[in-house]
């Protein structure tokens, strides 16, 4: 530190004192870092508060149901037959779902699935019908997975020759629809015009097949009644607007536990469970086998969705084999992860025998989705 004298002033000069420009510009680096600092905390704290009409699908768990899960409780439990023993897996796969009615995804979890390629992303409109609450949204879901389950076990004792009794029961009337005051809940239908009917699929396709008015047999406490419709056109189909649901009755106890998980898409998988459950010997050959697809009682498979997610965690479960409805070959060609085999099928028995030549050894010879 020195002074300087010039003329009739002085000044104090050292060399670890800020210069008058160094002083200037300092604020022109703080105060840019700082407003782009807290602009980095308003866009995470809007975007953890924004929630988008959006569905995210992401690969869920995949549940063997011929294993016994993390609490060491079976899938398959049964009562008034022989069970035995079986070894492989028999995976039904799951997606994880993120949004829907009253849970609606936030903006950064609609950008993670943006990048993310495991991830789908649908408009929640595509998903859900408007207005539909969560609590109706659980509720078809728990019904749905009910139902499978019983279709299920009906196509696996059919196949295995044991009696089973199936009606169809009107679960729902809808409002402003030609049955309305004319069917009740808890009606079974058993004739639609003079054709006998067993199950929904056959009711849906009299009517679609009528030319005009229809008239339904119904049992009704103990009576039987008959009740003439007149169908309407909605959707491009011929309706009388009733919700309709399988009933059975079987000569055995059958019981599956899945736990917290919805919807009717692990039909084909519960059949395939309760198959090798009732049988001697291993179904899958000692293979671990994954699939997905509804089931009707009459043994028909349905198309699903989220398929490219399902095979995602059957690959990463260690199943080499994957069971894919037909209806869906156009979703899983170019959503194959390397190493899986992806067989389509359309029925029960297909998917039984596709289970039997991979367990035989004979896996390479399966179908695949055209142009897969």
């Amino acid at each position: 530190m020195r002074w300087r004298r010039s003329g009739a002033t002085s000044s104090l000069e050292t060399s670890d004192a800020p210069s008058a420009a160094v002083r200037r510009r300092r604020p022109l680096f703080g105060r840019p870092l700082s407003a782009l600092l807290l602009l980095l905390v308003v866009l995470g704290l809007v975007g953890q508060l924004v929630t988008l009409p959006f569905v995210v699908l992401r690969p869920g768990p995949a549940v063997d149901i011929i294993g016994r899960p993390e609490d060491g409780a079976p899938v398959v439990t049964v009562e008034g037959a022989k069970s035995y023993p079986t070894s492989g897996a028999l995976y039904f796969t799951t997606v994880a779902q993120y949004g829907g009615p009253g849970r609606r995804p936030t903006a950064w979890n609609v950008l993670g699935a943006l990048v993310d390629p495991d991830a789908e992303l649908l408009r929640e409109s595509v998903v859900y019908p408007p207005q539909v609450s969560e609590q109706a949204v659980r509720e078809q879901n728990t019904a749905a997975m009910t139902d499978s389950q019983d279709e299920a076990v009906a196509v696996a004792l059919s196949k295995l020759g044991r009696p089973v009794t199936e009606r169809a029961e009107v679960a729902e009337v809808l409002p402003d629809s030609p049955a309305t005051g004319a069917l009740r809940k808890g009606d079974v239908i058993t004739r639609v015009d003079d054709k006998a009917v067993g199950h929904a699929s056959e009711i849906t396709q009299r009517i679609q097949k009528s030319a005009g008015d229809v008239t339904l047999t119904v049992k009704r406490g103990g009576s039987t009644q008959t009740v003439p419709l007149t169908p309407v056109v909605r959707n491009g189909r011929r309706v009388v607007g009733v919700l309709i649901q399988p009933k059975f009755s079987f000569g055995v106890d059958v019981k599956i536990h899945v736990g917290d998980v919805g919807g009717p898409s692990a039909g084909m998988m519960f059949a395939l469970g309760v198959y090798d459950t009732l049988t001697p010997g291993a179904l899958t050959g000692g293979q671990k086998i994954a699939g997905t697809g509804t089931l009707v009682s009459t043994g028909a498979v349905g198309p699903i969705g989220g398929i490219a997610q399902k095979m995602v965690g059957a690959k990463e479960a260690g199943a080499g084999f994957f069971l894919a409805p037909r209806g869906n070959c156009n979703e899983v060609v170019g959503h194959v992860p390397d190493g899986l085999v992806v067989t389509p099928v359309e029925t029960f028995d297909q998917a039984l025998s596709a289970v039997e030549k991979a367990a035989a050894g004979q896996g390479a010879s399966l179908p695949s989705c055209p142009g897969q």
